[in-house]
């Protein structure tokens, strides 16, 4: 076993595309390497490196390959495609019993050899999202110049060059040199010998190798500062990465936010400090903003940082200048008086205006109210309001406070609480880690916003395909999936599909896609359940042949199946419908279908009888206390068919010579499956 390293040195990576570029590259070094069975891999990622420690064999084992091809009487053109395929000539082929035989054995090969004639392909192919050209006379690309190429295997260096023929790869070739940090570490290039010692030399000049562990150190440093003053850290952890793929170094500071800042709306200062500025918000532990902030140094400074700190301070007082700006002048007009501008404000090609979706999702709203408990006329006032602020300086500035700011204006205009609120929130849940709005009026305008935005773009032809989805249409199905879950509401969203379908252009009112969204939402609710480790396959055999899109009513029914089958009862009563239907579906082809009430003359054993006894008391049962959604009643009443059905399948073969006796016993068990579809169709559970 031989020890690999592999560094690729480099100008500052954007800190978005490491991560990747790490994957990658060990993907790439495990296919090229196979021969070799890498094992073990450690990936290293970084601002100015990305890098592999694997484990390999010392060679590539001898093999041999013995190929029949075509036959001696074969035309010239098939024997010229067989030694093409093999990059061979007619004199390295055998006859034997009259066919063509490659015989071909290949040597070991060293793995330092084999790594030599690798990398330098690898390396100039290297899939970067983003890549440039630098200097002249090499077509290379790289997503920043790359310096230097480190690569060892067990501390000797793997000879090669980036040359390729007329290009000069820049002139890089691979060696056992690296650099510390830009501006802390040795100004010489440092001699590595080995993985082990190149984290330890590396460290030591002010570089941490580990990704992770500059996170770690990140989390702890600015949650320890801030703890010592009695604050708690926002969570970002999208920061904390980005942070960690800026610094090689990282150490923490706290800095102080001026007094005259602090009546901005704490979400201004957060998005303008993240945005801008790379810096983490603190708050007091009653969730207001408090005056401070924490930012990440890559350097270690000699002052202990009080001029770091203070350059900061500087800078974050500009960029609140800047967003008290647009605060200041946003509030001079009303959201109210901003509305008529949206008209001029393009939001689909084939959908109009947004003044014209405005519109959609004030009538949209007032549907929903009572559905909500909501006030009709609080709800319709959201819902004109709500897109307003996408005219002010402040959203226009930092776009992820869309909604946020309408809050704080609505509130400014003296707008109702319960309107300022549900402007505020109506683009939650954004995420699976966002709160759901509890609110009446948010709750209205957060489903109308979502099934206007469903109902438009699968109208105009939009919907989401593959792996596509660029008007995040799969997040405004589950976002109402979860509205609907959290809050318990019982609505009809095909309904509500159609009454929004009816304000859309003339042209789009019957487009053939909106007819899918009903199968849209239920595929969104499998992915939900399926993620939190529920029975997706029982939700889906309850939506088969469904129209069903009460998602409350779906889940209570799923739930109660679910807990059904969990017991012996249960699952023998599935096992039994399912060899129920298996035979109505083979007899069925042959002379059915056999529908119909069974004959009780035609009754020859016990078991046949108790059955049907059974299934005329429990069928009836069943079909009521489900009509009166006793859904767990239901199951358990389906469920006391067990000892019948046992009894019948150990002692009654239901294909009998007498024809006559065949049929009605075959009628006997589509009873059974007909009550049973009604609970479900058994055959799309697993088990």
């Amino acid at each position: 076993m031989a020890e690999f390293l592999l560094e690729l040195f480099s100008e500052e990576i954007p800190a978005r595309m490491q991560t990747e570029a790490g994957e990658t590259l060990g993907r790439l070094i495990e296919k090229a390497f196979a021969p070799l069975n890498p094992r073990e891999a450690q990936i290293f990622t970084g601002p100015r490196r990305i890098a592999i420690c694997v484990n390999v064999d010392e060679e590539v084992p001898a093999s041999s390959v013995s190929e029949r091809g075509p036959r001696e009487s074969a035309p010239e053109q098939a024997l010229a495609g067989f030694m093409r395929k093999h990059g061979v000539t007619k004199e390295l082929l055998s006859l034997e019993d009259g066919f063509w035989v490659l015989n071909r054995a290949t040597p070991a090969v060293s793995a330092i050899e084999h790594i030599a004639s690798a990398l330098p392909d690898l390396i100039r192919r290297f899939p970067w999202p983003k890549s440039m050209r630098w200097g002249s006379g090499s077509p290379m690309t790289w997503v920043r110049p790359l310096r230097r190429i480190l690569c060892l295997l067990d501390g000797q260096v793997v000879p090669f060059s980036l040359s390729d023929g007329d290009d000069n790869g820049h002139n890089l070739r691979s060696s056992n040199l690296t650099e510390g940090h830009r501006f802390q570490g040795p100004a010489e290039p440092i001699v590595i010998t080995s993985a082990a010692q190149w984290k330890d030399t590396l460290q030591t000049a002010r570089v941490i190798t580990s990704a992770e562990e500059r996170r770690s150190i990140i989390t702890t440093g600015i949650n320890k500062l801030a703890q010592e003053e009695g604050l708690n850290v926002v969570p970002d952890a999208g920061l904390i990465d980005e942070v960690s793929g800026l610094t090689e170094w990282p150490v923490p500071f706290l800095g102080r936010i001026d007094n005259s800042f602090m009546d901005l709306p704490a979400e201004v200062m957060q998005v303008s400090m993240r945005i801008n500025q790379r810096y983490f918000a603190l708050r007091h532990s009653d969730g207001s903003a408090a005056p401070r902030f924490a930012f990440i140094a890559n350097i270690e400074p000699t002052d202990g940082g009080a001029a770091v700190i203070a350059g900061n301070e500087r800078v974050l007082r500009a960029r609140f200048a800047d967003a008290r700006h647009f605060w200041d002048l946003d509030r001079k007009h009303s959201l109210e008086s901003r509305v008529v501008a949206l008209d001029n404000v393009t939001f689909h090609a084939s959908l109009g205006s947004q003044g014209a979706r405005v519109r959609r999702i004030v009538r949209l709203a007032r549907i929903l109210a009572p559905q909500t408990g909501a006030s009709e006329a609080q709800a319709e006032r959201a819902a004109l309001l709500c897109k307003a602020d996408l005219s002010t300086g402040m959203v226009g500035e930092f776009p992820e406070l869309q909604g946020v700011m309408g809050g704080y204006y609505a509130r400014h205009d003296g707008e109702d609480e319960a309107v300022a609120t549900a402007i505020g929130e109506h683009y939650l849940p954004r995420g699976p880690s966002d709160r759901v709005p509890t609110a009446p009026v948010s709750i209205a305008l957060c489903l109308a916003d979502r099934i206007d935005t469903l109902v438009a773009f699968f109208a105009a032809g939009e919907k989401p395909g593959g792996s596509g989805d660029p008007y995040a249409l799969r997040r405004a199905a589950l976002g109402i999936i979860r509205l609907i879950r959290e809050n318990g509401l019982r609505l009809d969203l095909v309904k509500l599909f159609v009454q929004a379908s009816e304000t859309l252009p003339e042209n789009l009112k019957n487009a053939p896609d909106i007819d899918l969204l009903p199968a849209f939402i239920a595929e969104r609710l499998r992915v939900q359940l399926r993620s939190e480790g529920a029975r997706h396959d029982v939700l889906a055999a309850i939506s088969v042949g469904n129209d069903d899109t009460d998602i409350t009513r779906l889940l209570a029914r799923t739930d109660a199946l679910a807990a059904m089958l969990a017991t012996e009862d249960g699952a023998n009563l599935l096992a039994a419908t399912k060899r129920a239907a298996n035979i109505l579906r083979i007899e069925d082809r042959k002379d059915g279908p056999h529908e119909g009430i069974p004959d009780a003359t035609l009754y020859t054993q016990d078991e046949e009888k108790a059955l049907a006894s059974a299934l005329e008391k429990i069928a009836p049962s069943v079909e009521k206390s489900f009509a009166e959604e006793r859904f767990e009643e239901t199951m358990r009443e389906a469920a006391s068919l067990r000892p019948v059905l046992d009894a019948f399948f150990e002692q009654v073969i239901v294909n009998a010579e007498d024809g006559a006796v065949r049929r009605n016993r075959l009628k006997l068990l589509s009873q059974l499956v007909r009550m049973t579809r009604l609970i479900a169709d058994f055959s799309q559970i697993s088990g």
